[in-house]
């Protein structure tokens, strides 16, 4: 199926939008006094982080459910997307991930208003490291979103199976949310030391946002270590899409 350059913008953009308000949705009632899910700890942010990209790629599905640079770029890397369609993803996933950003704002507003402690909350939109060390930080980032991207390209896909009539079922036969689980699965094992954005649009989209954000008592958006949940990822999913390209299985 042929998909128009505007309907790539439409979908990646509201994908996007949904998977940054989800996501930084879960951080926000984990991060916020007066929340109902106050405190309830590190791994309710990864299952939360893991469905809200089940939520994005599942409205995403007619332009493939990219919903990230890194995907975007390790798909086009590996051939399965035109470089020329490349710009408008990417467009639309930064969009996106701003558009979620605000919206999770608006939805826990007076959780805001009252927080004790709005110098803190730049974590609720973008991610930052436990020990800060940036080229450190970068290989974190690089090996996280290398898995998640190889992982996406290598994927097996579900089959009319062999003579005995029975069907192959693969990866995507669980549709979206076998990336879920693996997001989940990258969080819980990978995501202590940055935080895991493993996606530029996921990270910069909401760093915009909080930096133009009315929010009383805000801290600093970091651009200092901004660039490097925008450059680990994209080196991952780089190298992964040209990884995949070289090995039998790909080609």
């Amino acid at each position: 199926m042929t998909i128009s350059l505007g309907e790539i913008f439409l979908w990646e953009m509201l994908g996007t939008a949904v998977l940054t308000l989800m996501g930084c949705g879960v951080v926000a009632n984990n991060v916020l006094r007066k929340t109902g899910g106050h405190d309830t700890g590190f791994l309710m942010v990864n299952f939360g982080w893991g469905f809200a990209v089940f939520a994005g790629a599942s409205i995403a599905e007619p332009t493939g459910a990219h919903i990230n640079p890194a995907v975007t770029l390790g798909l086009a890397v590996n051939g399965q997307t035109a470089w020329s369609d490349v710009p408008v993803y990417i467009v639309a996933q930064l969009i996106g991930g701003t558009l979620g950003a605000v919206l999770c704002w608006a939805v826990y507003k007076l959780q805001f208003d009252t927080h004790d402690d709005p110098r803190n909350t730049l974590g609720i939109f973008s991610t930052a490291p436990t020990v800060r060390n940036a080229p450190w930080n970068l290989v974190t980032e690089t090996i996280a979103t290398f898995v998640l991207v190889f992982w996406i390209i290598l994927s097996p896909q579900a089959g009319p199976g062999g003579t005995d009539g029975v069907p192959t079922f693969g990866n995507s036969a669980l549709g979206y949310a076998a990336v879920a689980f693996l997001v989940i699965g990258i969080g819980n094992s990978l995501g202590g030391p940055t935080g895991y954005a493993i996606n530029p649009a996921r990270d910069l989209g909401p760093r915009i946002a909080y930096a133009i954000l009315p929010i009383r008592g805000k801290g600093s958006a970091d651009w200092g270590y901004s660039w490097v949940p925008i450059v680990g990822p994209i080196l991952g999913g780089v190298l992964a899409g040209a990884l995949a390209l070289a090995l039998p299985i790909a080609s």
